[in-house]
């Protein structure tokens, strides 16, 4: 797997033209942000050595290089899951291939389910923690470099960031929430007494990805910062059926908030 990495580090690096320290990893129906990235390049997944191909609708598949915030930074639009038959080592391969770049910074986003009662549709929520639920560990196997065989994790989102993008949202007027982020295999939607316990077990959203992401990247000791859009809402007396439709359209009304304080978080460290 390492050779791999540097293969297709090595195959990014020939090609780049602009050295970026952060990477943005864009959500179901959150590829819109992309479109706030200037000067940009890119390269489609399947031109990438060794890159796995997105296959879920509302994940455009392309790597995006460019300028947002005045920095350069670079973009993946569209993700992988564990859902999609990959393995865990596939699914956090960019991250691997994102520090070998000199990614020392990593935004995520996705969209989730809510079930924290304060919540509802179109919030955004800032990661401070997670619970992971994935029945395999990205970290399994061979220990990978450069990360240690059993990396701490009490600090999986940065306080700092998490701090400034309170302030940026204070300065602007933008609500968001905070919260615990459930991380689960899928693909289907929870039910509503998986919405309960997750609740009870500390969670406030819940979704499919995110979580192996940024395990790999504490791994390797980049800095992570995560939003979850709050796209729907379960457990409640009342249950709400979900469609990956509805998902996206929720995801697409919140992105510009979403985007505005992301943009300003990358302007301002």
């Amino acid at each position: 797997m390492y050779t791999k990495i540097q293969e297709t580090a090595s195959w990014l690096r020939e090609r780049m033209t602009t050295s970026p320290k952060t990477a943005i990893i864009l959500g179901t129906g959150l590829g819109q942000l992309a479109s706030e990235i200037t000067d940009t390049y890119e390269f489609p997944y399947e031109q990438i050595p060794n890159f796995p191909v997105s296959t879920v609708e509302g994940h455009a598949g392309k790597l995006i290089f460019g300028k947002l915030g005045g920095k350069d930074i670079m973009a993946m639009e569209g993700r992988f899951h564990f859902y999609e038959g990959y393995s865990m080592k596939e699914v956090t391969f960019p991250e691997r291939v994102m520090y070998e770049l000199g990614i020392r910074t990593l935004f995520v986003s996705n969209a989730a389910g809510g079930m924290n009662p304060k919540f509802k549709i179109g919030d955004l929520m800032i990661i401070n923690d997670h619970i992971n639920f994935f029945p395999e560990h990205p970290l399994r196997g061979k220990n990978c470099p450069p990360g240690p065989r059993f990396p701490d994790m009490h600090e999986a989102y940065d306080h700092e960031l998490i701090a400034l993008a309170d302030k940026i949202a204070e300065e602007k007027g933008i609500s968001v929430q905070h919260g615990v982020y459930v991380g689960v295999q899928g693909p289907t939607f929870e039910t509503p007494a998986e919405y309960r316990m997750y609740r009870l077990l500390g969670g406030d959203a819940v979704g499919m990805s995110t979580v192996p992401e940024v395990i790999v990247a504490r791994h390797c000791g980049i800095k992570v910062f995560g939003v979850s859009i709050i796209t729907d809402l379960g457990g409640f007396d009342t249950p709400v059926e979900v469609s990956h439709e509805e998902v996206q359209k929720a995801a697409n009304a919140a992105q510009p908030v979403m985007t505005e304080i992301m943009r300003e978080i990358i302007r301002r460290s």
